[in-house]
């Protein structure tokens, strides 16, 4: 995931790629994924979290350089406990790359 998503076609192809990059505990990827604009300095992932899956329940362009996409990832933390998290996410196009915005929790 080295490439920081310059590859990525659309919206959903880069929140597939940041999930994957929650999987794999790549903050460099979110990072640098994250829009400029709304990006923390840093991000703390907790390695006990375990990712379940991922489901896209729309991806919605809203024109060539903005889109939405709502999803439900699943995990579970180090205790066993399983979560939801959904979300409905914002992106920008800038420079011919995508960007993550910002979300509102809950769709």
């Amino acid at each position: 995931m080295a490439d920081g998503g310059l590859g990525v076609p659309d919206a959903e192809s880069l929140m597939r790629s940041r999930y994957t990059a929650f999987v794999l505990g790549d903050a460099d990827y979110l990072l640098a994924t994250w829009h400029a604009d709304t990006r923390p300095d840093t991000l703390a992932l907790d390695p006990a979290q375990q990712w379940l899956g991922l489901q896209v329940k729309a991806h919605l362009p809203i024109d060539a350089t903005h889109a939405e996409v709502a999803f439900v990832a699943r995990s579970r933390d180090a205790t066993g406990r399983a979560s939801r998290l959904v979300e409905h996410s914002r992106f920008v196009r800038e420079g011919g790359r995508w960007y993550y915005v910002d979300g509102r929790l809950g769709g």
